[in-house]
């Protein structure tokens, strides 16, 4: 399901919702434990689990940037900066699995936004798929995704 997209004071919040058949400690370890999550986002690295704590981005060149973490709920909300913008998880128990969010608030759109609306939705459903065993052609799912977050990304900008 696409993200749903919408102008706020201060910018503009994407939010993607996922129904997970999984509880909500094993989704939380695919956000959180290193070894997982390479498997989902492999730039990523938690350094310091804590709030005030360290994630590293690995900008492929030998340097990592470190993002903040700026909230941490065990099992629960995963907040860190996304350089001027910021990236939040959210899962809570329900039937038959739980609900992960994930909330981006964008400070300014950019040429870039669809980019990385279209790598966090698949990002979300690599996660899926890892949780039911499955795999996903990630170049192939990012591109039908990008040119549809360029299309949602007009519509907001225009209103």
């Amino acid at each position: 399901m696409i993200a749903h997209i919408e102008k706020v004071e201060n910018g503009y919040l994407a939010i993607y919702e996922r129904h997970l058949k999984h509880p909500v400690e094993e989704v939380w370890s695919y956000l959180t434990d290193n070894e997982k999550l390479q498997k989902w986002f492999s730039e990523l690295l938690v350094d310091e689990l804590r709030e005030g704590g360290v994630i590293k981005f690995d900008m492929g060149d030998g340097t990592f940037d470190e993002l903040s973490i700026l909230e941490l709920k065990l099992n629960s909300v995963l907040e860190f900066s996304w350089w001027v913008d910021t990236v939040r998880f959210e899962l809570s128990e329900e039937s038959g699995g739980c609900l992960l969010k994930l909330i981006e608030k964008i400070h300014t759109i950019t040429n870039h936004t669809p980019r990385d609306l279209a790598g966090w939705h698949v990002c979300l459903d690599v996660i899926e798929a890892l949780l039911d065993g499955r795999t996903i052609e990630r170049k192939e799912e990012w591109k039908i995704w990008y040119e549809k977050y360029i299309k949602e990304i007009e519509k907001v900008t225009q209103q």
